[in-house]
């Protein structure tokens, strides 16, 4: 029998697997891709610790900082745990190898990132998220981890509110599997890959943890607030880290302007960006007064971006950019103890789970912190009382999934093709759910998304092979695209303020009574809402 499953094969899953192997649990970790394509590896900028070791800094600062930037929806508790534990944090990461780029004395080197009031950011080059990634699973398999990749998480298996494990497809095979445990992890990231080609994300970011625990009776919360990056690659939205300005790059319009302080949190610089496009101007990034020496030392992976995606030299030329959504804030509705709300021996961690640390706009710098550190906590939390717990055999949900797998392979002539409505869906997001919005363009958009789900009959797969069908694949995160979506835009709808992330221009203030978390979940196939005060 396994005694703790996790979900997701990114940082925090990686991270909550060694910690949880270290404390004697028999684990299994499965990914629905590669380890190696998780997201973690596209975080380039660098992870938070107050070090000091460039600029005088602070634990209390960090503490500070993250507050600041969360709106006044963050969870104090949490954040102090986050960030006191954040040096440990560091120091583990380089004992088990993290390539850290150092100064001359051989400190770690830091810089600074966006809402940050001092250089704070550990890094790896513009590598930072990749080499973390490559190193947790360095270690996993020196550990002898058991890990599994391709399969993709259908449905968690519940019985009277106690989790037992989850149903997969099996992508190579095509057969639906099931794998019991006493206890899960659900590690799967965000849902940003609703805003389909207008997003950081790889296009597997679509959420499938939260909708998996939805349709478990599980609570999600802050599901409106979304971030935007600044700086993406204006054709590809390929990510340009926000280390480029934390080194000292320059946004300019048209007219070669500076227009707004680069270092401000990423909502505001976000919607500065976006107010000048929408004026008529383009927007760059300056990084030519670095030259070409400097930045092929700091940020080799920028550079290449560059020359691949828009064809320009860096250090030559400047680069077009516009913001793009992110990262995403809103998650699995979670105790202090990282626990499911309403869910039994289950658990969520990193993106997919909103423990209460980045409320409204994430503070650069801790995404990467908080997979390792609570991945860290997630894996000992899970590890206790292992043994009091026994699972029975069960195949109720292992059957559902069966069957509705086996019918979406029926012939049948589908009159519509989910993949052009998927990239008009995100289109839409972009527009209307984005970093800018109004009550109308969102009811428009929640409109458009129930009236593409009573449609869902007339569309499928037209691939019918069993083995590798990404056709599949795609539909069923279509599938969930749908259901986050919709609860995304129904929160965003019933906030009437501006607070980090979600800003409106009817409401362009943040108003007291709205200092609160939104809280969704799925009542006799009804989305159900609150408001609970922070």
């Amino acid at each position: 029998m396994i005694d703790i499953l996790i979900i997701g094969s990114g940082g925090a899953g990686l991270t909550a697997g060694l910690e949880a192997k270290e404390k004697g649990a028999k684990v299994l970790i499965v990914g629905k891709g590669y380890v190696t394509s998780s997201q973690t590896s596209m975080a380039q900028g660098g992870i938070n610790s107050a070090l000091g070791n460039i600029t005088e800094d602070s634990i209390n600062a960090h503490i500070e900082d993250t507050l600041k930037s969360a709106h006044g929806l963050a969870n104090i508790d949490m954040v102090e745990k986050m960030c006191n534990n954040a040096p440990k944090t560091i120091e583990w990461l380089d004992k088990i190898g993290v390539p850290f780029d150092r100064v001359e004395e051989g400190k770690i080197a830091q810089r600074q990132l966006g809402g940050a009031s001092s250089k704070r950011a550990c890094y790896a080059q513009d590598y930072t998220g990749l080499k973390i990634l490559h190193t947790l699973y360095d270690n996993c398999l020196k550990n002898g981890m058991e890990i599994v990749e391709e399969h993709f998480l259908l449905n968690l298996v519940v019985e009277k509110g106690v989790v037992l494990g989850a149903t997969f497809l099996d992508i190579a095979s095509g057969e639906v599997k099931q794998i019991l445990a006493k206890k899960t992890i659900i590690a799967t990231g965000g849902y940003g890959a609703i805003y389909k080609n207008y997003t950081t994300n790889a296009n597997a970011s679509t959420g499938d943890g939260i909708a998996s625990v939805l349709r478990a009776g599980g609570r999600v919360s802050n599901m409106e607030f979304v971030q935007f990056h600044p700086t993406a690659l204006k054709h590809s939205s390929v990510l340009i880290s926000e280390s480029a300005r934390g080194e000292g790059g320059y946004l300019v319009n048209s007219k070669g302007e500076r227009f707004t302080d680069e270092l401000l949190p990423r909502d505001i610089v976000a919607r500065a960006i976006y107010s000048q496009i929408k004026s008529g101007e383009d927007v760059f990034l300056d990084l030519k007064h670095f030259g070409e020496e400097k930045l092929l030392k700091l940020m080799p992976q920028e550079v290449h971006l560059c020359k691949i995606y828009e064809d320009i030299n860096p250090a030559l030329e400047l680069i077009p950019i516009k913001p793009v959504a992110h990262y995403t804030m809103g998650g699995i509705e979670v105790n202090s103890n990282l626990e499911v709300d309403g869910l039994k021996n289950c658990y969520a961690v990193g993106e997919c789970s909103n423990a209460k640390i980045h409320g409204a706009n994430r503070l650069g710098g801790n995404s990467l912190l908080e997979i390792i550190a609570l991945g860290q906590f997630v894996g000992e939390e899970a590890s206790k009382d292992l043994d009091k717990i026994s699972i029975k055999e069960t195949n109720t949900q292992l059957k559902k999934d069966m069957e509705f797998i086996e019918s979406l392979f029926e012939e049948y002539p589908f009159s519509q093709n989910f993949y052009q409505i998927e990239n008009n869906l995100g289109e839409k997001f972009y527009k209307y759910a984005g970093i800018v919005r109004d009550n109308n363009s969102l009811n428009n958009l929640l409109n458009k998304i129930r009236v593409i789900k009573a449609s869902i009959d007339n569309m499928g797969i037209t691939d019918k092979s069993k083995e590798h069908n990404s056709n599949l694949v795609n539909f069923l995160e279509f599938l969930n695209i749908l259901d986050i979506g919709e609860i995304v835009v129904e929160s965003a709808l019933i906030r009437d303020e501006s607070r980090g992330g979600h800003y409106k221009e009817a409401y362009p203030s943040e108003d007291k009574i709205y200092k609160a978390n939104s809280i969704f979940w799925i009542e006799d196939s009804i989305i159900k809402s609150k408001f609970q005060k922070v």
